[in-house]
């Protein structure tokens, strides 16, 4: 345990904070710190063909130690963290022993990490716990990933006994930005499927994930005096309300769960000459996916009649459901469900409410469910993660490696 905690304090002590508005590969050079002392790290370990590209993705490879011809597969994490909330000073707190009550995440601020408002931490009565200071985030997403596939590897190096076939390990940058799997070389990772560790809650295992799209709407209006302005002033500010008042109004995060999908507004800017709408659009269903779509540029077009076409929208889609690319050789997911229930492990098989870089890759012809990392409460200062969670995602990746050999 000792070990693993050694190992994932080194990761999140590392500021890997993403960057949405740089056009950089990695967006931010922060990353590269981490990202070269992870090469380092899997040379130190006896990883072959360790490899980092001018882009910072990192690639490696723990050859084959079986006669039997066993498909290639991987794992894959990604180093930056969220640009939603402080990634810099991480101060991790270790608490050994949880009593299921109250943590004092910093005093001073009287922030409390409380299982009256997460009650998942209940879950965790009696183990050992770590969690932020209060003042960021602590980087479970995704680093308690790294840290379980390189001491996996790591394992697997110094237990020769566990037959297994070729197996690939993948590090990137810029998940958090939606841009992870852009620049990965599938071609030369080489394997024939593989799994992000990159879930949350121990047990889950997740193929399916939302429709994703972005929305830019802006709005030119007219300043005019005040006093003056019947019938001359036209308010982007004004305008912009209305757009998001016809929005519907259930179908945001905050009251939707499972396969409901949602539209988001994460930002609003502006005066009265210009104003701007950031939103994003995500459903499990692709038609729906569709009409959600069709829907804000029917809201576009009517409040242009209205307002002498003040508005433009500018709709990007980000990602898709690997829902499709997955069931055809739906077997890789047989192979992690079957490796949780040898684990007495129980599998959550559930849809994600978000996108991995598996999703990307499983459109690039690399099929990439998801499987748990163990942290909780991603992107803020209320995130932890249990490091018996994290010993268990090790043994997952042992044990997909052992079956896979096995049913070769």
């Amino acid at each position: 345990m000792q070990h693993i905690i050694d190992r994932f304090l080194s990761y999140v002590t590392i500021d890997t904070q993403s960057d949405a508005s740089s056009k950089t590969t990695p967006s931010t050079k922060k990353q590269w710190v981490l990202a070269h002392a992870l090469v380092t790290e899997l040379k130190a370990i006896g990883m072959q063909d360790v490899t980092i590209d001018e882009y910072a993705y990192i690639m490696a490879t723990l050859p084959s130690n079986t006669d039997k011809n066993v498909p290639a597969i991987g794992f894959i994490s990604h180093f930056d963290t969220s640009p939603d909330f402080s990634g810099a000073n991480v101060k991790p707190q270790i608490i050994k022993n949880y009593d299921g009550k109250d943590i004092v995440l910093n005093k001073d601020e009287n922030i409390i990490l409380s299982p009256d408002y997460f009650e998942d931490l209940l879950l965790y009565k009696g183990q050992t716990i770590i969690t932020t200071d209060g003042t960021s985030l602590l980087g479970a997403d995704d680093k308690a990933g790294i840290t379980e596939i390189i001491t996996a590897m790591e394992y697997l190096i110094q237990h020769p006994e566990i037959k297994h076939g070729p197996v690939r390990v993948g590090f990137t940058p810029d998940e958090e930005i939606g841009r992870g799997a852009h620049k990965f070389d599938v071609k030369k990772f080489g394997v024939s499927w593989a799994y992000t560790m990159d879930g949350s809650q121990i047990g889950e295992l997740e193929y399916e994930n939302f429709n994703a799209a972005s929305a830019e709407i802006t709005i030119k209006g007219k300043s005019v005096h005040p006093g003056y302005a019947k019938n001359k002033m036209v308010s982007a500010i004004t305008i912009a309300h209305e757009f998001i008042a016809l929005l519907p109004r259930d179908q945001v995060p905050e009251k939707t769960s499972g396969r409901e999908g949602f539209f988001h507004v994460h930002h609003i800017s502006g005066s009265i000459e210009t104003s701007k709408i950031k939103l994003i659009i995500r459903d499990h269903d692709q038609e729906e996916f569709k009409q959600r779509k069709e829907l804000l540029q029917k809201i576009t077009t009517n409040l242009n009649a209205a307002h002498g076409g003040a508005i433009d929208i500018r709709i990007e889609d980000q990602y898709f459901n690997m829902r499709e690319k997955i069931e055809p050789v739906f077997h890789i997911v047989d192979i992690a469900k079957e490796a949780m229930e040898l684990l007495n492990i129980t599998p959550i098989i559930k849809p994600i409410r978000g996108g991995t870089d598996g999703s990307q890759l499983s459109f690039m012809g690399l099929p990439c469910p998801n499987i748990f990392a163990g942290g909780h409460n991603f992107h803020g200062k209320y995130e932890y993660v249990p490091v018996e969670s994290m010993q268990s995602a090790i043994a997952v990746i042992i044990k997909i490696c052992e079956l896979t050999a096995q049913k070769a």
